[in-house]
């Protein structure tokens, strides 16, 4: 549990500029955009809780460290969002991945080296990744990417 910084005008654009429904608040908007970002990625969370303050509190539970990692990358990633306030439990808690923020000219492959030592394992970056991330090639500077540590 802890905060995450992201940057907050890079990212997936979730939040319209009307409101969808007038009988909901601009915040109850926002969070109802949040949580169809998450339900459109097949993340699985139970309890899943959006609250937002001065970053967005996520709450719920999940089964592993990566599926609660990318909960939180996947409420990150997205244009408006500075930070993320983890209070998710793990039922069956892992080895933790570390954060990556993607720069101009990275590639999954120059980050695999980085990391890793090793360009060809770029693959294990992607699928640490995946639902957000849909092709290697598909990445934008500022975002924040899962880096797993090899078994």
């Amino acid at each position: 549990m802890g905060l995450f910084s992201f940057i907050k005008n890079a990212g997936k654009k979730v939040f319209s500029k009307k409101a969808s429904e007038p009988v909901l608040t601009a915040e109850q908007e926002k969070i109802k955009a949040l949580e169809n970002a998450v339900s459109e990625l097949g993340i699985p969370v139970s309890e899943l809780k959006i609250e937002l303050a001065e970053q967005v509190i996520v709450s719920g539970a999940t089964g592993t460290n990566a599926d609660r990692e990318k909960l939180i990358l996947a409420l990150g990633n997205v244009d408006g969002v500075g930070a993320v306030a983890d209070n998710i439990n793990v039922l069956n808690p892992e080895p933790e991945s570390i954060f990556h923020e993607v720069k101009s000219g990275d590639s999954l492959s120059k980050i695999a080296k980085e990391v890793y030592g090793d360009p060809m394992k770029y693959n294990a970056i992607f699928e640490a990744n995946k639902p957000m991330l849909s092709h290697p090639d598909k990445i934008y500077p500022g975002q924040i990417l899962r880096i797993p540590p090899l078994s």
